[in-house]
């Protein structure tokens, strides 16, 4: 899977560059999503993200991507079965580049995208997939939005000590963004409740001496015991549609 991102990912991205990383302030991140009267007021980004708003900063996309984990909707260990669906449409249409292939791939790609709708693969394939069937407005939208959502997870650590780990909402993103680098994971270390050290192999297998650190705190908060449970507050037109209290 990692080969393929790579393979897929040659045609539409360049590798992000890693400068000027700071790690996300929760706190701010927060208060700015739940705020109606902010710029980063998360119902309002979440439209324009959804409607394909290619207008949206990577700015945008810090509050937007670290924001879905205050979202009823993150559900970061769940298993999305249309993940697979992509795959198996994928390696079909690998052997038949149909244009009826190439839709499958779309629909189960957009189906993802209700449960990760920054999967780094995902937008991948997306893009990869109305390029192909000519559709370049599509094609336009999911490339920008891959590249800002590779951009601010990049911009949220160096990766490379501990100290300064990439922040991610899932697993997978992690191993999405070494594919960028053409890179792929060899082994995952546990160094902390939060942070993983993965070790990783260049696109000709060789495992390289240097690793990256990556934080998952994110996916644990759904946890009870790591997390209490938060009061929802955010609102269109004073209406409480989800979202997390402190």
């Amino acid at each position: 899977m990692r080969k393929l991102f790579v393979i897929l990912l040659a045609a539409v991205l360049a590798a992000p560059v890693l400068s000027g990383q700071v790690a996300p302030d929760n706190d701010d991140i927060f208060e700015q999503t739940i705020n109606n009267e902010s710029p980063y007021y998360y119902p309002a980004l979440m439209l324009r993200y959804n409607s394909g708003d290619t207008t949206l900063t990577e700015k945008d996309y810090y509050y937007l991507y670290y924001g879905y984990a205050f979202s009823d909707d993150y559900h970061p260990l769940a298993p999305i079965p249309a993940e697979d669906k992509v795959l198996m449409a994928f390696e079909k249409a690998h052997g038949d580049p149909s244009e009826e292939n190439m839709r499958d791939i779309i629909r189960y790609a957009e189906e993802v995208m209700r449960s990760d709708p920054f999967s780094p693969t995902n937008l991948n394939f997306l893009a990869y997939a109305y390029g192909a069937v000519g559709d370049t407005l599509n094609e336009r939208i999911n490339y920008d939005r891959l590249n800002k959502v590779l951009a601010a997870i990049s911009a949220s650590g160096t990766g490379l000590t501990e100290k300064s780990p990439m922040h991610v909402l899932r697993f997978s993103h992690a191993s999405d963004v070494l594919g960028t680098l053409g890179l792929s994971v060899a082994k995952r270390l546990v160094v902390s409740r939060t942070t993983e050290y993965i070790t990783v192999a260049n696109e000709n297998g060789r495992q390289l001496s240097k690793g990256y650190y990556f934080d998952y705190s994110r996916v644990y908060w759904g946890n009870p015991e790591d997390a209490p449970q938060k009061e929802r507050r955010w609102k269109i037109n004073d209406y409480p549609i989800g979202g997390y209290d402190k």
